[in-house]
């Protein structure tokens, strides 16, 4: 059966939930990010609260970094933004925070999200890019530049050994994911960190936000002639619970046919960290978490009872082997540390 381990849940929900700390596009572009510039202490104390759960892997606060986040970020330290040579020391300074945070039996994980996390207002729940970036070179080119940060971060700090994995997350485009594993592939640096590709699945369908189905994501997360490597992992993020159990036979079907096709030699880690929400709805335009026309149903299941039997019944189903399990927008470390009890318990019986 597959060995489960246990991912981080939201930062930036817990930031805001936990300290109180309140995130605006006109105030802090870099959202939890914001933190490497402004506060480092209470971005620490955050972590440390996964940290302490303990989660197996945990995720940096580097979602999304961006040179124009960067630039467009004003303190009383910098009060005309942060130039692009400044950028892989604020990286740097989430792996450390990121290492300090973690048990030591941890791994810790580059947090990248899509160009779409980076705009204003944030737009990867819809994958409708500007006309500059509406195309999977112009994504590949911006992907590398901003993956070049990153690169040089874990150069210049000689953090390779320190980084377990690169988490490519959030992804709402087909052609976004295929020009991210271009994009890695060309970096010194990450070109032999592991690393995962996730996509998300809001609303009521089962397609990305760009109207993309199941198997045209997983066969551009997995197929060959894309980049150098193949990630180690694949997965769904940022998508609501309920909708996990399909999706992921989706998943399974498809890798199944591209390991029959020859396609795939092996089949990857699984990486499953769903919004832990009860079935809110994040508004971009408001920047707040809001109840959907019709309420929020009746199911009073926890929220890490449900993920818990979704895991368990995909381990059983024998395809995955190795699930990593977490959550995202509004999973605080309570939760995950549910979660991790759950499943520790079910395993021990």
């Amino acid at each position: 059966m597959a060995r489960i381990k246990i991912l981080d849940g939201g930062l930036g929900t817990s930031l805001e939930s936990d300290f109180a700390v309140k995130f605006s596009h006109s105030t802090t572009p870099l959202w939890s990010s914001h933190l490497l510039v402004t506060d480092n202490e209470t971005l620490l104390r955050c972590q440390s609260n996964f940290g302490r759960v303990p989660v197996d892997v945990l995720l940096t606060a580097t979602y999304q970094v961006s040179i124009q986040g960067f630039a467009d970020t004003r303190t009383p330290r910098t009060p005309t933004g942060v130039q692009p040579a400044a950028i892989p020391g604020y990286i740097e300074t989430a792996v450390g925070i990121a290492e300090r945070a973690k048990a030591s039996h941890a791994q810790v994980a580059l947090s990248v999200g899509p160009y779409g996390a980076c705009m204003v207002p944030s737009q990867e729940y819809s994958g409708r890019y500007d006309a500059a970036h509406d195309s999977g070179e112009a994504l590949e080119a911006w992907h590398r530049e901003r993956l070049g940060l990153f690169g040089a971060a874990v150069q210049g700090a000689s953090s390779s050994s320190r980084i377990g994995f690169v988490a490519l997350e959030t992804l709402p485009r087909v052609d976004e994911i295929a020009a991210v594993r271009r994009a890695i592939a060309s970096v010194d640096g990450l070109g032999g960190v592991p690393y995962w590709v996730s996509a998300l699945f809001p609303g009521e369908a089962e397609t990305l936000p760009d109207g993309s189905s199941v198997e045209a994501a997983v066969r551009a997360m997995l197929g060959p002639g894309v980049g150098l490597a193949r990630p180690w992992g694949v997965g769904i993020n940022c998508t609501k619970t309920w909708k996990l159990d399909s999706l992921l036979r989706k998943y399974e079907g498809t890798i199944a046919k591209m390991v029959e096709e020859g396609l795939v030699d092996e089949w990857p880690a699984l990486v499953l960290y769903p919004d832990g929400t009860n079935g809110e709805v994040y508004n971009t335009e408001t920047q707040k978490w809001e109840v959907p026309v019709g309420g929020l149903g009746q199911n009073q299941v926890p929220w890490e009872t449900q993920l818990a039997d979704i895991v368990r019944q995909t381990q059983r189903r024998g395809s995955w082997p190795e699930i990593l399990v977490g959550g995202c927008c509004m999973a605080s470390y309570k939760s995950i540390a549910s979660l991790r009890a759950t499943l520790l318990t079910e395993s021990s019986q």
